[in-house]
């Protein structure tokens, strides 16, 4: 069975997607492009742009966000805003993708044009408030959805998000957390994820075996630094936990680790990936398909250091259907790796793409 562990439904971008508004949920997605790897374009004549025109300052946090651009969803996977009268654009979505939306049956007709048995329903707010909509899907297609759960993870230790933590597991029946850095920066990054306050969530979701979907952002200073130091603060936290499974979601990024065909780890790095409950998300056509051609041979070169230094045991296939998109096709995400990673085993194949999951 192949397994996708990274995919999103969503409802049309155009409203609230379950949130209290449609300018919060706008806000969450304005936020989520002042660094995209997608373009920025000028609507006018097509010359780049620039995403830094989103916000004031060092657009660290949800502060930075200005007020007087316009911010707003647009057509064909457009997300669109205003600066001196110019229009933009960034292509986050892809161009056939009319209004921004990706529906359950959306997905399963993509997923048996790629040949994919079964996807796994991440999160996120950028997405809308997704509990319910996971567990709708999963529910109507048991064979081919599972669904995470999300909270306001600066927050997950107040009752209200305790509790939904709660029903998301025990009655809407999601079977994971997606657990993202991101949200960190709506509260100007007042605490920090590692703090002890939060060890009556952790103990909770370690209490009842539930896999943690984390997705690493490089916060407070978007850079290597802030990365390193991140995963510093994880490395403490998830030894608090052992009994918890942890998938790092896009990781590790090329960007800081990469030199030319291999890895280059700092010492703490490799430790944490060695543990046996950590997992490693292959999900680079979103990442860096902008920058390389397919089939992405680089790419498969970091895949082969990684298995050399880790096993295929380690390391779980993910595409963000329907983002990757605007890089690549659905079936060309997986193929790359199906079809053209030759240093692999079918044997070790079957595991990265499905088996380990």
């Amino acid at each position: 069975m192949i397994v996708d562990s990274h995919a999103h439904i969503f409802e049309k971008w155009s409203g609230a997607c379950g949130l209290p508004s449609r300018a919060l949920h706008w806000r969450y997605i304005q936020k989520v492009v002042t660094r995209p790897a997608a373009k920025v374009i000028r609507f006018r004549d097509g010359a780049p742009g620039d995403a830094s025109a989103l916000f004031s300052g060092n657009g660290y946090s949800w502060s930075d966000l200005r007020d007087d651009v316009q911010f707003r969803v647009g057509t064909y996977g457009r997300l669109d805003f205003t600066v001196d009268g110019e229009d933009y654009y960034v292509q986050y979505m892809p161009p056939a993708m009319a209004d921004i939306e990706s529906t359950p049956e959306l997905m399963i007709t993509q997923m048996n044009a790629a040949g994919v048995d079964h996807c796994i329903l991440q999160a996120g707010f950028g997405y809308g408030a997704m509990n319910d909509y996971n567990a709708l899907a999963q529910h109507q297609f048991r064979t081919r959805f599972s669904g995470l759960f999300h909270v306001d993870e600066p927050r997950a230790n107040e009752e209200q998000w305790m509790n939904e933590a709660q029903r998301a597991f025990k009655q809407l029946g999601l079977r994971g957390l997606y657990y993202s850095l991101e949200q960190f920066s709506r509260y100007d990054f007042d605490v920090w994820f590692n703090e002890s306050r939060f060890n009556s969530f952790w103990e909770m979701i370690e209490s009842h075996g539930i896999p943690v979907f984390i997705e690493f952002s490089a916060i407070p200073t978007y850079d290597k630094a802030g990365y390193l130091d991140v995963l510093k603060r994880f490395s403490t936290l998830s030894k608090c936990f052992p009994s918890i499974r942890w998938l790092l979601v896009m990781a590790p990024p090329i960007q800081y680790f990469a030199e030319g065909d291999a890895w280059n780890f700092p010492t703490e790095v490799d430790e944490l990936f060695t543990r046996d409950n950590i997992l490693l998300e292959l999900c680079y056509p979103i990442t860096w398909g902008g920058r390389v051609d397919y089939p992405f041979p680089s790419i498969q070169r970091l895949i082969r250091n990684l298995r050399d230094r880790y096993g295929t045991s380690k390391l779980v296939w993910g595409s963000d259907m329907p983002n990757v998109e605007r890089f690549c096709t659905y079936r060309q995400s997986i193929d790359y790796i199906r079809n053209y990673c030759e240093f692999l085993s079918s044997a070790e194949k079957d595991r990265i793409l499905g088996g380990n999951i």
